[in-house]
C-alpha cells in the first residue's frame, strides 16, 4: 500500500487499561480507536476463524501472527469503507497490537507509529485482580481464571514486553496506568496533544512508504 494509517499505539500488559483510555480518545475529533481484543471477542465463535481464536485465548495464549494481522487489517478495511474512519484526517489509535516483534514488523506494510504510550504497571498483582473482575463482569469465565491470567502476564512479558524495543525511544511515552481513569486519561492527553497539532498542520500528507 502507498499510504499508511498515521497509529499511536497504546501498549502495556493486561488490564493496564489500554481499551478505557482508547475508547475515551475516541471520542475527541480526529482520533480514531481500534481494539484487537473487541475485534476478537466480536467474532462468531462458530466460524472457523472464530474457533482458532477461541482454541488459543481459552489458553492465554496468542493468536498466530498472519491470523491477527489478517483479522485486523480486514476491520481497518471496513470501517474505511463505512465511513467510520478516515486514514486522511483520523490519527488511529491502536491497542491489543503488536503483541509481538514479528507483528510488529509485519505491522509497517500499514502504519506509520507516530507514539508508542507506554501504560506501566508496577502492581502486578492488583493487575491480575482487575483482570479477574473484569472477566466476570463480562460473564468470560474462562479469562477468570488464575492459570488463565499468570499464563497471559507470561506471554506479555516473554514476547510483547519485547515490542517496546522495537520502535526508536523518541516516540516513546510512559504514562503510570495505577491511576484512576482520568488521571491516567489526562496524562495520556499531555502525550497526544502535540501529536494531533502537528497531524493538524498537514492532515493529508502522504504516508511513509517502508
Amino acid at each position: 500500500m502507498s499510504e499508511h494509517y498515521k497509529t499511536v499505539l497504546l501498549f502495556g500488559p493486561p488490564g493496564a487499561g489500554k481499551g478505557t483510555q482508547g475508547k475515551i480518545i475516541a471520542q475527541i475529533p480526529g482520533f480514531f480507536h481500534v481494539s484487537t481484543g473487541e475485534i476478537f471477542r466480536n467474532l462468531d465463535v462458530t466460524s472457523d476463524v472464530g474457533k482458532l481464536f477461541y482454541q488459543y485465548s481459552s489458553r492465554g495464549e496468542l493468536v498466530p501472527d498472519d491470523i491477527t494481522i489478517r483479522i485486523w487489517s480486514q476491520h481497518v478495511y471496513a470501517c474505511t469503507i463505512l465511513g467510520l474512519y478516515k486514514p486522511k484526517q483520523d490519527i488511529m489509535i491502536l491497542d491489543g497490537l503488536p503483541r509481538s516483534v514479528n507483528q510488529a514488523t509485519l505491522l509497517y506494510r500499514y502504519i506509520e507509529p507516530l507514539m508508542v504510550i507506554h501504560l506501566v504497571v508496577k502492581e502486578k498483582e492488583a493487575m491480575w485482580e482487575r483482570l479477574r473482575k473484569r472477566a466476570l463482569k463480562e460473564n468470560r469465565i474462562d479469562d477468570a481464571k488464575e492459570e488463565v491470567i499468570r499464563k497471559r502476564w507470561d506471554v506479555y512479558e516473554r514476547e510483547t514486553f519485547p515490542v517496546l524495543n522495537f520502535y526508536p525511544k523518541a516516540i516513546v511515552r510512559e504514562v503510570d496506568a495505577m491511576g484512576s481513569p482520568a488521571a491516567v486519561l489526562n496524562k495520556t492527553l499531555d502525550c497526544l496533544v502535540p501529536v494531533q497539532n502537528e497531524h493538524f498542520k498537514n492532515p493529508l500528507g502522504p504516508g511513509v512508504a517502508r
